[in-house]
């Protein structure tokens, strides 16, 4: 450190550097932060659980408790019927289930925002990220179709610079392919994934991009027990720590 002579107290006193006056603008420019959507940013799971019932119901099925299929949601809407389909000792006829499927899709799509919310806090960390220069994007296994509407009706469109759904990038989650095409062109080193299941970790590692996790999610183990670089109950925890693990 360079000290100089404050010529009115006659002290010694560190000499201050240019990038002392770093606006907050530019603490985090030059880093990518891509988000999982699903279980990460936004409660999706009782328009999802919602629709599952739906197309139970539609073919005179039983609906089924919300804690059956929760945890299951990262694995996409047939394995959310499959669940169901489990549950109540009900025959798994594929032609049925596809059938399900499509019900489901088009009761899903028609009804994405009625109870889905971000999670405490995600908005103000997307706020905080922004304006401190990171540049953000969605990394998420669901749809283009489904996921643009869910941004566009919650208002979190513009703070993403990117949204890569899984129909849109060479091989979604748990494939790196998915984490490269996210936080494309800055390296990995200068990147972060915030997800809350192991797809997430699993892609992050195998692109060398550490990640952290958020336990409010949908994950069938454990979270603390996945051996992510951390993990964060919530984004009140969370926020603060991106800032520490960039600086």
């Amino acid at each position: 450190m360079n000290f100089i002579l404050d010529s009115v107290s006659s002290r010694i006193v560190p000499a201050i550097r240019s990038s002392d006056f770093m606006t907050s603008k530019q603490k985090l420019t030059g880093k990518t932060i891509a988000f999982d959507l699903d279980g990460t940013l936004v409660d999706t799971a009782p328009d999802l659980i919602a629709a599952l019932n739906h197309a139970m119901q539609n073919a005179n099925h039983p609906t089924t408790p919300d804690h059956i299929v929760r945890d299951k949601i990262g694995h996409g809407a047939k394995a959310l019927i499959i669940a169901a389909h489990d549950y109540h000792d009900l025959t798994q006829d594929q032609l049925e289930i596809e059938k399900l499927l499509q019900v489901f899709l088009q009761y899903y799509s028609q009804n994405s925002t009625k109870i889905s919310k971000p999670f405490v806090g995600a908005i103000d960390c997307l706020e905080k990220l922004k304006n401190s220069g990171a540049k953000l994007t969605i990394c998420t296994n669901k749809s283009e179709a489904l996921t643009l509407p869910i941004l566009h009706k919650l208002n979190m469109t513009d703070y993403f610079d990117g949204i890569f759904c899984a129909d849109k990038v060479p091989a979604k989650k748990p494939d790196p392919a998915h984490i490269f095409a996210a936080i494309a062109p800055t390296k990995p080193k200068n990147s972060l994934m915030i997800g809350d299941s192991n797809t997430d970790l699993l892609a992050a590692k195998a692109a060398s991009v550490d990640c952290f996790l958020l336990e409010h999610g949908y994950s069938e183990q454990k979270v603390c027990q996945l051996g992510a670089t951390k993990v964060f109950s919530g984004f009140v925890q969370l926020t603060p720590e991106i800032f520490n693990w960039f600086s």
